[in-house]
């Protein structure tokens, strides 16, 4: 069984001084994102690794979760910044297979989407959202639509 857990950057500046890549989490960002990965803790939802855009805000979520999950520094795969649902879907089919719990930091609609491709449910995706998913195979390459089941959703004020 692989478990995919999908996490929405928690909110971040709006400032139009920076580039998109480079904005900055809110201090209630941060806040959410400490909040959401002791939530998990709590139920025991721990991943193995954590892959993240290298945007600001997911980086520094993604960062957020390790150091309350005491993992190492999350990987950063730039395909995972803007990304479609097929985007998407590549890098999970690409996620290293020893792995068989990984959290993916992203960003909307790309989060939304895959959470609806890969489950068939449509959920409202806000920041700081997490949707724990479950696959009924062994290899990431095999994950495809309507193949995982939603086990677990939530976000900070939900």
């Amino acid at each position: 069984m692989k478990q995919l857990l999908l996490i929405r950057h928690a909110k971040a500046e709006k400032e139009t001084a920076v580039k998109d890549i480079d904005r900055p989490l809110k201090y209630i960002g941060i806040q959410d994102a400490a909040f959401m990965a002791d939530k998990l803790k709590n139920k025991g939802y721990i991943p193995q690794i954590i892959i993240s855009s290298p945007a600001l805000r997911t980086r520094t979520t993604a960062e957020i979760f390790a150091d309350h999950f005491s993992l190492p520094d999350p990987a950063l795969n730039k395909k995972i910044y803007e990304a479609s649902q097929q985007t998407l879907l590549r890098v999970i089919n690409q996620l290293p297979e020893p792995n068989n719990f990984v959290a993916l930091v992203g960003h909307n609609p790309g989060i939304a989407q895959i959470l609806y491709y890969l489950t068939g449910e449509a959920r409202e995706v806000h920041t700081s959202t997490v949707a724990l998913v479950e696959f009924e195979t062994d290899d990431w390459a095999s994950v495809s639509g309507d193949s995982g089941k939603l086990v677990y959703y939530s976000w900070p004020k939900g």
